[in-house]
């Protein structure tokens, strides 16, 4: 599986950005994977839209709490919606969609699952908010491959959402 993580607080044109970037990168890798990614908006909706122009299988995590879907926060609710009509899988996972570790932990998992990482990072260090950093040397030490997305243009906004 191919997974995307990366920063939560990119502004709306870099999510347009994205879904050209992570398409063209998932049309040049040429082994039929399946695109795999935490449920949420922003970087999760641009991979997402961007697995299926490509012609790629989609799948989906969405958290649960005690064996039912979780409430996700806020703006993760509509790009949720879209993700769950673009998937042609959904996977569910005990974790607080609300809790910074718990979506760490998931995407830890997601990138043990993976075949290839792609990380949506402008290289800064994590922060204790942000974690992409981490996920990147995370797949790294795992031996996972890791290709860095950061179009020219992109940019972060200032509020921090529930992204990785």
């Amino acid at each position: 599986m191919i997974v995307a993580v990366g920063h939560g607080d990119l502004t709306d044109a870099t999510v347009k950005l994205l879904e050209v970037e992570l398409r063209d990168r998932l049309e040049r890798l040429d082994d039929g994977a399946a695109a795999f990614v935490r449920a949420g908006a922003g970087l999760p909706v641009a991979f997402g839209r961007a697995a299926r122009a490509a012609g790629r299988r989609l799948v989906v995590l969405i958290p649960t709490q005690h064996s039912v879907p979780a409430l996700l926060p806020g703006r993760d609710r509509e790009g949720a919606r879209e993700l769950l009509l673009l998937a042609e899988e959904v996977r569910l996972a005990p974790f607080d969609p609300a809790d910074r570790d718990a979506r760490i932990g998931a995407d830890e998992r997601l990138v043990r699952a993976s075949s290839t990482v792609l990380a949506v990072w402008d290289g800064s260090p994590s922060d204790g908010r942000d974690a992409t950093a981490h996920l990147v040397a995370y797949a790294r030490g795992r031996g996972v491959p890791v290709e860095v997305v950061w179009p020219e243009g992109a940019a972060r906004t200032e509020r921090i959402t529930t992204g990785g």
